[in-house]
């Protein structure tokens, strides 16, 4: 916002000029150092573990702060659903930490809850920043693009973990982190094959990051023709983020990429449907004479679930669950204050958190992806751009993966797809802030005018 010579402030709340650093380069750096660097190093000298991408995070939301606070940052200003819902989010999770450290705890339980409170200020503000601080399209799909590249990046690693046994996270130790637990690998083993986590912190987390990006990477390189940018590297990038998808070994993988494939398919066109699906049966094809036994590895994974100890194990502690929910039902237990080995671990996100963030937090945490899901069909509606509508579309299926993969595993206790989703649901109202900005007029869409009284 600038001041004119007759007194009236104009350009309110208007997109940064092009070549300055925007929400897109804060998130995007986030973005690259969050799926590179590997997920159980955290930064050497601090009181508290915190990863590198934690650290971006935590600026970003300093940066976000600091931008309400003036009209000439181009930072966004009023009403977005997706930034009610983290205002929600953030809101039930101060009053759990409130509630929960009002009165005595134990000095580990007590450094655990400041230690998360933490974590969250950090994923709340890097959607914040994405939603508030991505004024373009442009600058969105830069972002996003940096997700996939970084996608392709891991599943590489991924695939010499798998292929070569060969673990390329080892180059990756520089002298100022330290891994934050010792003892685990990246690396595990089922039905006689690796499982591998690529920089991640498991391979389910593995498995259902790339079921993330790789909607958004077949997104980019189908759009690639209409956009006349060449569209090779994102087909590449498309093929090595599956087959990151499939060396994780992973149900909890495969049942979100079906979500997705369920959502994506009511909004596409019958020839998409078949192109898609020709592309999906040479890709099994490939796989099978590569890798043989894979296939029969994760069709293993449904066909003996009854039978499966992962599954069993999932389910054996409902009774101890629903006791210290009980307990407290509204607020919880406190942020972080559940955990291995003192506790017993609930491989279900919701369990965990009825119990350590009460109803409150439970429903505030699966309200953010939810909104998220409707804000970006709201801008798929409100958009004519074929791609748009597109990207609208993939933005909603990948925003049910937390939602779904949150019944099979503890979400939260994993940054990498934890600050991955937090960043797409920024982007998620980034997209419908540039939605509804296309449909006003170039000067209601530079902002309002405000007339200064000298």
């Amino acid at each position: 916002m600038a001041a004119t010579g007759t007194g009236t402030l104009t350009g309110a709340g208007a997109p940064p000029l092009p070549g300055r650093a925007d929400g897109a380069t804060v998130a995007a750096i986030f973005a690259a150092v969050l799926l590179i660097v590997p997920a159980r190093l955290v930064l050497k000298g601090l009181p508290l573990s915190l990863t590198p991408a934690n650290v971006v995070s935590l600026g970003a939301a300093v940066l976000w702060l600091c931008a309400q606070f003036t009209l000439t940052l181009g930072a966004a200003k009023g009403r977005n659903p997706v930034r009610t819902a983290l205002f929600a989010y953030f809101t039930a999770m101060v009053a759990t930490y409130g509630f929960s450290t009002w009165g005595y705890m134990d000095s580990d339980e007590l450094n655990l809850s400041d230690h998360a409170f933490v974590l969250v200020i950090a994923l709340v503000g890097i959607a914040l920043a994405v939603c508030d601080g991505v004024r373009d399209r442009r600058r969105l799909d830069f972002l996003l693009q940096t997700l996939v590249v970084g996608g392709a990046v891991i599943s590489v690693i991924g695939a010499f973990q798998f292929l070569l046994s060969i673990d390329l996270t080892r180059f990756l130790e520089l002298p100022i982190l330290r891994y934050s637990s010792e003892g685990d690998s990246f690396v595990l083993e089922r039905a006689d094959l690796r499982r591998v986590a690529a920089t991640t912190g498991h391979p389910i987390e593995f498995g259902v990051t790339c079921a993330i990006l790789l909607p958004l990477a077949a997104h980019y390189a189908t759009q690639a023709r209409m956009r006349a940018e060449p569209a090779l590297r994102w087909w590449v990038c498309t093929g090595l983020i599956g087959c990151g998808l499939m060396f994780s070994v992973s149900r909890s993988a495969m049942l979100s990429l079906a979500v997705v494939g369920a959502v994506l398919f009511t909004g596409w066109s019958w020839r998409r449907r078949g192109y898609t699906l020709l592309i999906a049966a040479v890709f099994l094809v490939v796989i099978r004479i590569t890798v043989p036994g894979l296939l029969g590895a994760i069709t293993g994974l449904f066909s003996n679930i009854g039978h499966d100890e992962s599954v069993q194990y999932r389910t054996h502690d409902y009774a101890v669950a629903a006791q210290e929910i009980g307990r407290h039902f509204w607020l919880g237990r406190g942020l972080g204050t559940w955990y291995a080995p003192k506790h017993q671990i609930f491989d279900n996100q919701y369990i965990l958190s009825m119990v350590e963030t009460g109803l409150f937090g439970t429903v505030a945490f699966g309200s953010i992806f939810a909104v998220a899901c409707y804000a970006a069909l709201r801008a798929r509606h409100l958009s004519p751009d074929p791609g748009d509508r597109d990207l609208g579309l993939t933005i909603a299926a990948v925003m049910l993966v937390p939602l779904v993969g949150s019944f099979t595993f503890d979400l939260l206790s994993f940054h990498t797809v934890t600050g991955l989703a937090f960043v797409l649901v920024g982007a998620a109202g980034a997209l419908l802030r540039a939605a509804k900005a296309d449909q006003l007029s170039p000067a209601q869409a530079s902002g309002p005018t405000i007339e200064v009284t000298r």
